[in-house]
């Protein structure tokens, strides 16, 4: 009887991965392998990580939310684009929303504390409001002084909202910090709330995060990058140390629709109407300022939405191509987009960190490597600590940053937030901030990389097999 019902359970599991839109064939096969060999630790695997649901409830009210908002659409008036680039920025709107807007300007911060003493001088400077969303955000050194400074400014009349993930910056929610920011008038979110793991997988997939960073000061200025609130020395993984990110300060009409996504975040989990916001005036438009647009996705958002992006990118470059990502893990579209630009002549190089912090993605990473290597495509390892930066230049004139790695997390399980970028200035800055982690990488070739030994070589390609599902 109990065999029956296990095996009546299992056909119905392999049903729903077979017929679970959007997914994979090689996501379909690895979860049927698991639950036919692991029959019950591979069902309860898939019921409780199989599939990207945020829960009903969440995805109602985040519907309600919207239907309350401007759309994204009108985040901006759209700007003229080059012929060659136009696609590039319709992929972006088609993924959220945002239209290309012009009258942008930007300046690169590519050292953890330089960034943070930058953010603590624009919250001193704050007017109006201070909105500030990360996924972790750690009560050390860095994280002291933002929230001081946000302190200080809630004191002298400055509305200020922090919205953090309820499992990235679990060590300030349990900290005296939490308390002191709320005693100081700052209000507060929790994002994806977990509460008892048992009881939260009820309510959708316990792994889904807001991996965002978002900072919006005043309308007019906004913050994107890779980088935590926390010290480059990022307690929690010290051994990696030090973690190596980088940040873009914008000012101008891009701010409108950071602000748009933080609203739209901070409505989500927190029961204060913002919408109010994005009717004041739009930020000014500041002469020969650039073209830039927020692309964000989330596993409540269209399905490979980054994926698509970064392909795109990597098909339209013709010269150069030069990317960071500390995760590599790969679909089959992404790694072909990859070799056919090295294959087609376009000099290609991406640069991973030579130790990571995640092992699992370390190997399926590598295991990719001699592919990439036998097109063309030049990989460098960065030995400087963890290259934590998520950047993609193209061709001297176009660029992403952001939150998102190349990885199967941030395409299909977190909430993340780039900026594309059109501007020869702002790109050369970001390759001049590239060039110094290759200064500081080493090579790879394929001949090291033939010469791995059998059981690396196995073990990493038993990782890739794995990364479907992971």
């Amino acid at each position: 009887m109990i065999l029956a019902f296990h095996l009546i359970l299992q056909a119905l599991v392999i049903a729903r991965i077979l017929l679970r839109p959007h997914r994979d064939p090689a996501s379909r096969i690895s979860w049927m392998v698991v639950v036919l060999v692991l029959p019950v630790l591979g069902l309860l695997g898939y019921l409780l990580l199989g599939e990207t649901n945020i829960g009903r409830r969440r995805v109602a009210r985040m519907q309600r939310v919207l239907a309350t908002l401007p759309e994204p659409a009108s985040m901006g008036t759209p700007a003229a684009v080059p012929d060659r680039l136009e696609g590039l920025f319709r992929v972006g709107q088609s993924i959220s929303g945002y239209p290309a807007v012009g009258g942008n300007t930007a300046r690169l911060s590519g050292d953890s504390d330089a960034t943070i003493a930058m953010l603590v001088a624009d919250i001193e400077a704050a007017r109006e409001h201070v909105h500030l969303l990360f996924y972790i955000w750690l009560p050390d050194n860095n994280g002291t002084k933002v929230a001081e400074a946000l302190a200080r400014a809630a004191r002298r009349g400055v509305t200020c909202r922090v919205l953090v993930d309820d499992v990235g910056s679990r060590a300030l929610i349990k900290s005296p910090l939490w308390q002191m920011l709320r005693e100081a008038g700052v209000r507060q979110a929790r994002a994806l709330p977990v509460g008892l793991p048992v009881l939260g997988a009820l309510h959708g997939r316990l792994d889904l995060r807001n991996h965002r960073k978002i900072v919006v000061i005043d309308h007019a200025i906004t913050y994107c990058g890779s980088q935590n609130c926390a010290d480059a020395a990022f307690l929690v993984k010290a051994k990696f140390a030090p973690w190596v990110d980088v940040v873009m300060r914008f000012e101008g009409p891009v701010a409108r629709q950071n602000q748009h996504l933080f609203v739209t975040d901070w409505m989500a989990w927190a029961e204060e109407d913002l919408s109010e916001l994005l009717w004041a005036p739009m930020p000014e438009a500041r002469p020969g300022g650039f073209t830039a647009q927020v692309v964000a996705s989330g596993p409540t958002l269209r399905h490979s939405a980054m994926p698509e992006m970064f392909q795109s990118l990597i098909y339209a470059a013709r010269r150069e191509l030069v990317i960071t990502t500390p995760y590599y893990v790969p679909d089959p579209s992404l790694q072909d987009a990859l070799r056919a630009a090295g294959n087609r002549g376009v000099r290609t190089t991406i640069v991973f960190p030579a130790r990571n912090d995640n092992w699992a993605v370390a190997a399926t990473c590598r295991s990719y490597y001699a592919e990439l290597l036998a097109a063309g495509v030049h990989i460098r390892e960065y030995e400087g600590g963890l290259l934590h930066s998520k950047t993609l230049t193209m061709d001297g004139e176009v660029t992403l940053i952001g939150s998102a790695n190349m990885d199967r997390r941030s395409f299909d399980l977190n909430y993340e937030n780039n900026i594309l970028l059109q501007d020869e200035g702002a790109t050369a800055a970001l390759r001049a901030q590239q060039a110094e982690y290759l200064a500081r990488s080493r090579p790879v070739t394929l001949a090291e990389v033939e010469a791995w030994p059998l059981h690396r070589q196995l073990w990493n390609n038993f990782a890739a097999v794995l990364s479907p599902i992971l």
